[in-house]
């Protein structure tokens, strides 16, 4: 289901367009086109585009003066210059404004769509390395959620049903029960699999940002819109959007998101054009959304359109067959990853596990036990490692001092903040530095 590509044409002569518009069309694009610069400046300010067909003579305007406008207008889309008039000289001129290719007429269908092939790739790796800022990975999300218990076993089996269709899914539960590996489960099940799976923290925003953040806007909408800017909507075109914490979506921006999750449709901010989106929608909360409903927080047909099949993630402390079995993973997976020699647990400390009842659900245990890992010196973790009540130290994380090299003391430090803030801006803001810097480290360390 991946989206079509969006493609502009701007040419003067009408038949260029019409033999353009049918050679592309048959290859599977989504053809707009334009005979001058105001009618291409007004199609890109109000539709979004991959690439455009621009040509170098329009009349009296030249393709040249109008590429930088159009590139300021989407710098996302992809604009090959195309001209009867080859030159190195114009060539030049035209990469050097920001064309990404060069075409030069006539040209054969054979020329046009390597052309369009070429830079829909580029675009399309542009989406991908978009969606891995937003934790999005080749993991096997579904082996992670491997279980002896029965209601997980129950939500594993429902999972995998509706995977292959489109119906809106609500998790629930805990935090740090696992619901967004259950959310990036149905989606590597789904046929959207290919595309992306982008992630709206919605308790980190405010309703005029979260709207910014989830629908995008148009340049001047706000103080601070210095440029035409896509939303997750459409970093998600084609793949799936994943609504985490939706009980905290502010009200105001609540019957928006009613509309867009009835119809798909949704308007940017500052932009009255309508727009359709090609996503599947997958929700998860901690939140009790009919209790918020009884006290006037939470819209009772938005939780209808949310509610079409929920899945119930149970806590750890309701899992004890799965807690030797999870600590294990994560021991061999942190061995690995700081090249540490610990290959299982003692006795006791396996006692200590299966004892706490873990109000921090995974994250927490996957915390704990990235810690231990770090600091045993033996093929075994003891309990005096495992920083829980029942443990010796329960306060004893890495600390100057310990036998650590700073890279893995700045690693586990990250992962410890990320497990405990709401977003990555949080998290940033916590950590004193800024987003940027953040996904940075998050890929050093793979994170």
């Amino acid at each position: 289901m991946e989206a079509p590509i969006r493609t502009l044409l701007v040419d003067d002569e009408q038949s260029v367009l019409r033999a353009f518009r049918y050679c592309l069309e048959q290859a599977g694009h989504r053809v707009a086109a334009a005979t001058d610069a105001t009618q291409a400046e007004g199609l890109v300010q109000h539709e979004v585009f991959d690439i455009c067909f621009l040509d170098l003579r329009l009349g009296d305007v030249s393709g040249l003066d109008l590429l930088p406008k159009l590139r300021q207008a989407a710098p996302w889309m992809k604009i090959i210059m195309v001209t009867g008039h080859s030159s190195i000289d114009t060539a030049l001129e035209a990469m050097r404004a920001g064309a990404a290719d060069y075409l030069v007429k006539p040209c054969s269908n054979e020329q046009l769509r390597q052309a369009a092939s070429k830079q829909i790739l580029v675009r399309r790796m542009e989406q991908r390395l978009e969606a891995l800022e937003n934790d999005s990975n080749e993991t096997p999300y579904i082996d992670e959620m491997e279980s002896r218990n029965p209601q997980m076993c129950k939500v594993q089996q429902t999972l995998r049903q509706v995977a292959d269709t489109d119906v809106t899914v609500l998790i629930l539960g805990e935090s740090g029960t696992g619901k967004g590996v259950a959310a990036r489960a149905i989606h590597q099940c789904s046929p959207r699999a290919k595309g992306n799976f982008v992630t709206v923290s919605c308790p980190s925003l405010s309703a005029e940002l979260l709207e910014s953040d989830l629908f995008g806007h148009r340049k001047g909408a706000f103080t601070g819109a210095t440029e035409n800017k896509l939303g997750r909507v459409d970093q998600a075109e084609g793949g799936t959007l994943f609504l985490d914490e939706v009980g905290d979506v502010p009200l105001a921006l609540q019957p928006k998101l009613l509309r867009f999750i009835q119809d798909r449709e949704y308007e940017r901010v500052g932009d009255p054009t309508t727009h359709r989106a090609n996503v599947r929608i997958v929700a998860a909360t901690n939140h009790n959304l009919p209790e918020m409903v009884k006290a006037g927080r939470f819209r009772e047909d938005l939780l209808y359109r949310l509610n079409v099949i929920s899945l119930h993630m149970p806590a750890l402390r309701e899992r004890g067959e799965d807690l030797q079995m999870l600590a294990e993973r994560f021991l061999l997976r942190f061995a690995r990853s700081y090249r540490r020699p610990a290959r299982g647990f003692t006795k006791a400390a396996v006692d200590a596990i299966q004892r706490y009842p873990w109000p921090g659900n995974i994250r927490e245990l996957q915390n704990v036990i990235e810690r231990a890992v770090i600091l045993c010196p033996t093929q075994e973790v003891d309990i005096n490692l495992l920083s829980i009540p029942g443990g010796k130290a329960p306060d004893t994380r890495p600390v100057i001092g310990d036998p650590l090299s700073l890279d893995e003391i700045e690693r586990a430090h990250i992962r410890g903040v990320l497990a405990i803030s709401s977003s990555l801006d949080a998290a940033a803001h916590t950590l004193g530095i800024d987003v940027s810097t953040l996904y940075r480290k998050r890929k050093q360390y793979a994170l």
